[in-house]
């Protein structure tokens, strides 16, 4: 089965195309670097060709407000319509879990707007909700930063490897369309202010890490369930410190 997998050269994508590829799949990574522009519609039609599955996990340049908005509505709408006339059957997509609590947040809008138009269409989807990535850690506490501490909310917080996050997206590409969501998240939950708090030690950081409960993510002040599945989620395995062990990140 050819599968497209937009965003295949990232983060997570490079590892979709990889287990896909382990799957006896024909798994093609579009991306610029690739001849592939979803905001162009620039070699879609092209790589599209003969696909039976689109996998979207492609991300934004910019997290300015405007700019992440148009980054996944245009680039969405051009990606539906391109499988509309390819007979793609079945568009993933990947997102993230409290989309829909963050109304506030730019990039979470961005994010709902895309799921809506991915719904609304006419081919058949699935779209998984992915907690916070471990390799976002140090990201996540730089956007927390404060001088030489870090203000972080005593909320729950579970994160996961990006190579789970990828193992659940290759489950759902091989099976039936969903038409609906699907969360997935680490196997630990914990208070985000306390994983910081370790989690900044483990890797070197000599940030002291202060519960702050208005500290705000990413502009956005949290309650305390924002950031973590509402019901039964998919849960990965590592944790943390199985993800620092096994890629020589703390060290």
């Amino acid at each position: 089965m050819k599968i497209v997998v937009i965003g295949g050269t990232g983060l997570i994508g490079s590892k979709v195309v990889a287990k896909l590829g382990e799957h006896g799949h024909e798994a093609v990574p579009a991306a610029p670097n690739t001849g592939v522009n979803t905001l162009t519609g620039e070699g879609l039609a092209e790589v599209l060709a003969g696909a039976s599955v689109v996998v979207d996990v492609s991300n934004a340049p910019s997290w300015e407000d405007s700019a992440v908005l148009e980054f996944f509505t245009t680039s969405t709408r051009n990606q539906l319509a391109a499988e509309a006339a390819a007979g793609v059957q079945h568009h993933v997509a990947l997102s993230i879990v409290g989309t829909e609590r963050l109304p506030e947040n730019g990039y979470f809008r961005a994010k709902a707007a895309q799921e809506k138009l991915i719904a609304d269409s006419s081919i058949p989807f699935s779209i998984v909700h992915a907690t916070q990535f471990f390799e976002f850690v140090k990201g996540i506490a730089d956007g927390g930063a404060d001088g030489d501490k870090v203000r972080m909310a005593p909320v729950l917080f579970q994160p996961m490897a990006g190579e789970e996050v990828a193992q659940a997206l290759v489950r759902v590409v091989l099976g039936s369309p969903l038409n609906g969501r699907v969360e997935v998240a680490g196997p630990e939950r914990l208070w985000m202010d306390e994983f910081f708090r370790a989690a900044l030690a483990a890797l070197g950081d000599p940030r002291e890490v202060v519960t702050d409960p208005h500290a705000r993510y990413f502009g956005s002040e949290l309650s305390e369930r924002s950031l973590v599945p509402k019901g039964e989620a998919i849960l990965g395995t590592m944790t943390y410190a199985d993800w620092l062990d096994r890629t020589g990140s703390g060290r």
